[in-house]
């Protein structure tokens, strides 16, 4: 992690546990906050490649899911890594400035998804650039996150997936039940901005902003779920996060197949689950009805629940056992798992 941001959230009241920013002092009250407050968070547990050279956009349209043609300077996109047989690797956010192309994703897979990426390069003129040690992402979120933005900043993106440019700083409007935002930017841009933003803002932990993803049914893909989950298994084709209409790319037979021609028989739901202790990404389900030789489902992201009882999730769920009513985490012993509604229509499973 960057010294420079550690030492200055750590001055302003960060704790921290196994590199990772946990909090500020207040966990409970923190998650509270996210409901209906106006929070930031840091978003250092993500790490940002840069792709800079001429074939950049060509070299990402042959190995991720989505339409690297359509990233602008204006325009972001969620898009997958796929293994030969269609599983995903990893999920990044992609966005454009100055004409290079940037993929953000959870700092636990950047280095493994960094050395593959350049194992592909061959004759591409191409370049992957570690830039997180320059450059830090936060998030805000809140009723009032666009007005409270536009007294640091002269322009913010309107609409979901937009993205913005504010000197050195890239601001993406982001989906979410409230106004919710990611900047990214120079170490320093972003300390003068928290500090502006510090005023009337709640500082909160990554818990936090995990709690708004899972709201927004946005997945992630961890250490975990790596090489478990095809796109569509995540909703990541009904997000924008997939192009059917785009050339090849490792993994398309398989993800095309499916769209056109298979019976997806499993789909990420919103879960609440009765339990108190964390739960980690890949974390087994449980139905006493499933006969599916893979199990029940998998956690893919997890965090705490704003009403401080329970834990919410999202998880991958054979779409059979999508409205049992005896869904349990691990075994048949384990907690016991709701089914909630999540923010965009999930289509009909095919027969």
């Amino acid at each position: 992690m960057k010294t420079k941001w550690r030492d200055f959230l750590t001055n302003m009241g960060a704790e921290y546990a196994d590199d990772q920013l946990l909090h500020f002092g207040n966990p409970e009250l923190e998650s509270r906050a996210s409901d209906n407050g106006l929070i930031i968070a840091d978003l250092s547990h993500f790490s940002l490649i840069k792709a800079i050279g001429s074939d950049a956009a060509s070299f990402l349209q042959g190995q991720l899911t989505n339409d690297i043609e359509q990233v602008t300077e204006d325009h972001s996109q969620l898009s997958g890594y796929c293994n030969q047989k269609g599983r995903l690797l990893a999920s990044f956010r992609i966005f454009k400035k100055n004409n290079d192309l940037y993929l953000l994703l959870p700092e636990e897979l950047y280095e493994e998804t960094f050395k593959r990426l350049k194992m592909f390069i061959m004759r591409s003129k191409v370049e992957f650039i570690n830039c997180s040690t320059d450059f830090v992402s936060i998030g805000i979120s809140g009723p009032n996150a666009d007005t409270e933005l536009l007294k640091h900043l002269k322009h913010i993106p309107e609409s979901t997936d937009a993205v913005t440019h504010s000197g050195d700083l890239s601001v993406i409007k982001l989906a979410g039940t409230q106004p919710r935002y990611q900047i990214s930017g120079p170490v320093g841009d972003i300390i003068n901005l928290w500090q502006g933003l510090d005023v009337n803002a709640a500082p909160v932990g990554k818990d936090v902003w995990n709690l708004l993803e899972i709201r927004a049914g946005i997945p992630t893909i961890y250490t975990g779920t790596v090489e478990s989950f095809v796109p569509q298994m995540v909703n990541l084709e009904l997000i924008n996060g997939v192009s059917f209409k785009k050339g090849c790319y490792t993994g398309q037979e398989i993800v095309a197949r499916m769209h056109y021609l298979g019976k997806l028989k499993r789909r990420m739901y919103r879960i609440h689950i009765d339990r108190s202790e964390p739960v980690s990404a890949g974390t087994a389900l449980y139905s006493p009805a499933s006969t599916s030789g893979q199990g029940t489902g998998n956690i893919v992201i997890a965090a705490p629940a704003s009403s401080g009882k329970g834990i919410e999730a999202l998880a991958v769920i054979q779409t059979s056992e999508s409205e049992s009513s005896n869904l349990r985490l691990n075994d048949e012993n384990g907690e016991n798992i709701e089914i909630l509604e999540i923010p965009y229509e999930l289509p009909a499973a095919k027969k």
